[in-house]
């Protein structure tokens, strides 16, 4: 796939969802509609380093196409980093920001024809919510759908509301919100794990899309090939 050409992206809407994440909307003057697929990425050229490959930094594309020339983005703060730092303290609305895109294949294959297993931490729920929303409004056909999103605490779920919405709204989309250190009714506690491998208890058909740190992805390609699933049904995208 060749490469984006550099175009600028001016903020034009930040908001907190939780006390150290951000949603970032970014509006791309020059052009009257920014396509891309879901699970696509953008990297911005930040002002934070003298040389080019220190200020790039990738993220995944949050929002779904909708034909307009905006998209969102959304990012959690790394105290110990420079990129999100600067994101947090001086970017406004209203700031330019370089930036190339969309980029790469961590993409729905369709047509859908069997189940789809999205396994996620922090924030890498934002492609999954690009696709789940994109398969919403669009109409497309797909068998079921889980969404198994892994954080700390209920205070931490990202877009909470709106994927308990969106199980309502969606024939066969079921969200599995799972907390590591906290317990409540009507959430699984624990580690996103034991979830995926009690839906896919019967073998079914499945594909699996994993999108967080290393170590959840390493964990979740050797258990989900132990489930007796093949190499070419776990796609993923490494965070950090």
């Amino acid at each position: 796939m060749a490469l984006q050409p550099w175009r600028t992206g001016k903020v034009i809407r930040i908001e907190n969802e939780t006390p150290d994440t951000r949603r970032f909307w970014f509006e791309v003057p020059e052009l009257d509609a920014f396509p891309f697929l879901p699970g696509q990425f953008v990297t911005l050229d930040l002002p934070i380093h003298e040389k080019p490959n220190k200020r790039w930094r990738s993220y995944s594309i949050s929002s779904w196409p909708d034909g307009s020339n905006v998209f969102e983005l959304i990012i959690v703060l790394d105290q110990q980093g420079l990129g999100t730092p600067y994101l947090f303290e001086q970017a406004s609305v209203g700031t330019e920001i370089p930036f190339r895109g969309p980029q790469g294949v961590f993409t729905l294959k369709e047509p859908i024809e069997e189940d789809v297993v999205l396994v996620c931490t922090g924030t890498g729920i934002a492609p999954f919510r690009s696709m789940i929303q994109h398969l919403h409004r669009n109409g497309i056909p797909h068998k079921d759908l889980h969404l198994v999103f892994g954080c700390r605490n209920q205070s931490s779920l990202l877009y909470y509301d709106e994927m308990r919405s969106l199980e309502k709204a969606v024939p066969g989309f079921h969200y599995h919100p799972v907390l590591s250190r906290e317990e409540k009714e009507g959430f699984d506690h624990g580690y996103v794990h034991a979830v995926y491998e009690r839906i896919c208890a019967n073998r079914q058909p499945a594909r699996f899309y994993l999108c967080g740190w290393k170590g959840m992805i390493d964990e979740a390609r050797q258990r989900i090939q132990q489930l007796g699933y093949e190499k070419k049904d776990i796609h993923f995208e490494i965070y950090g």
